[in-house]
């Protein structure tokens, strides 16, 4: 701590020298440390080198204007919301609990078998116009089916408008809560079932625990992020969720997948295919997104790229198909801390003219922060596909860094400010090469929280 190295603060030999690299652990926020390395062979210690610069602090970038945390009272407001809910929540429970306990095992038992044996809760066979979920359980190379080999499927609706995208999004939050699909539905607002939205919402709800039922699991899995339509009028919700093993669930049995797709094929007609048929055309990409999807980077300091475009109902943003639950991205550095002098070259860097007109020679302490920097600009703009001359007006955010958790940071690339998200009719002036998804907005959230909370 004195540039005289006296009293030592510490010191760490390094014997594999495959990477040039040391961490140092148990250091004090705003406390100055001096750093030397010397080298060792047969004959001894040589001279001590010195660092560039000569000391360093432990910083982060709150400590440039000493800010609070963005989030900071929104955890006790959450958890507030959170406690009402369970309170309803239990009310619920206890009652329905002494509901139970007050009917006759008779009544219980006449109803059971009821409610076994009634026509509506079947799985669908073959698609009308409408609107319908359909479960994908997947093991390795295998696939749970009914017991007439087809994937089981519940209608939602037969009636439902052309649009759905709200109603779409509505639904990918209950992959959240499954577990409380019965609660929600008792909850619903009766005496507003006049409501178009109440009464779809409701018939999802309602199909949603039909589905429960039949397979006798509640955890419906992740829901894909579009649904999928035909020319017929069908619309097929679908949701997904790997298994650990070949479980026995009910109604159900495990098939191979490419047995389903060549069975299927020989009985659709590819003329016109129906929701079902693309389904099975597309259930290896479908797969594929889901496993890719739950992937979380390494620790480590990342350069995203924002861009979004957006349609009369919904706003998207661009992904890669190799990690859809993240920004396009490349890697700048390991550590994943931005310091408080690297955050404050980073305001002067937004405010000049020209990244020319910044100090970064040899001798100044971020040069090798802007050489990094400087890698991971051009390394994004080539992965876009995107000129670097076409990126001069582009920025960086400099608002805060996006700690997303588990040692992973980002700083975002902007394009200039008109071009950040298209408009509907607009052309977009940048066009990335093939392996990109444009993600609804809502599913993009939806993933970030199942990969970083």
């Amino acid at each position: 701590m004195s540039k005289d190295f006296c009293p030592l603060a510490g010191e760490i030999i390094m014997e594999d020298l495959q990477t040039l690299r040391c961490t140092i652990t148990g250091l004090t926020t705003g406390q100055q440390y001096f750093v030397q390395v010397s080298a060792y062979n047969m004959k001894g210690w040589g001279p001590a080198q010195t660092t560039t610069p000569t000391c360093a602090s432990p910083s982060n970038w709150k400590d440039y204007d000493d800010r609070e945390p963005r989030h900071k009272g929104q955890s006790e407001v959450l958890e507030g919301l959170l406690q009402q809910v369970r309170a309803l929540h239990q009310h619920y429970s206890c009652r329905e609990t002494s509901k139970l306990q007050a009917t006759g095992r008779k009544q219980s038992v006449s109803r059971s078998l009821k409610h076994l044996f009634h026509s509506s809760n079947k799985f669908v066979k073959t698609l009308k116009r409408g609107l319908y979920i359909a479960v994908i359980f997947y093991y390795k190379d295998n696939m749970l089916v009914t017991n007439e080999d087809q994937i089981p499927i519940v209608e939602i609706d037969d009636s439902h408008t052309s649009s759905i995208t709200q109603d779409f999004l509505w639904f990918t939050k209950l992959s959240c809560m499954w577990e409380d699909i019965r609660w929600l539905r008792q909850s619903l607002p009766i005496s507003m079932s006049s409501s178009t939205v109440l009464q779809t919402r409701q018939k999802m709800l309602a199909a949603t625990a039909q589905l429960q039922n039949l397979l006798g699991t509640h955890n419906l899995g992740r829901v894909y992020y579009e649904p999928i339509k035909d020319r017929h009028g069908n619309i097929l919700i679908v949701t997904i969720r790997e298994v650990e093993m070949l479980y026995s669930f009910f109604n159900g049995k495990w098939m191979q997948i490419s047995k389903l797709q060549s069975q299927r094929k020989s009985l659709s007609t590819p003329e016109e295919p129906t929701a079902l048929d693309i389904l099975l055309i597309t259930i290896q990409d479908i797969l594929s997104y889901h496993k890719r999807s739950h992937q979380r980077l390494s620790p480590g300091l990342y350069l995203g790229y924002l861009k979004l475009c957006s349609s009369v109902d919904q706003i998207k943003v661009l992904v890669t198909q190799k990690l859809p639950n993240i920004l396009c991205h490349v890697k700048i550095r390991e550590n994943h801390n931005i310091s408080k002098e690297e955050w404050e070259w980073v305001q002067k860097l937004s405010g000049s003219e020209s990244m020319e007109s910044v100090d970064h020679t040899s001798d100044c302490p971020m040069q090798l922060f802007f050489y990094e920097l400087q890698m991971a600009v051009k390394a994004l703009l080539k992965q876009i596909n995107i000129p670097l001359h076409q990126a001069r007006n582009f920025r960086l955010y400099t608002q805060e860094v996006l700690e997303m958790g588990h040692n992973v940071s980002f700083l975002l690339l902007l394009p200039a400010s008109d071009d950040v998200c298209t408009a509907p009719g607009q052309n977009n002036p940048y066009t990335p090469h093939s392996g990109f998804l444009n993600l609804p907005l809502q599913m993009f959230e939806l993933g970030i929280v199942a990969c970083f909370t």
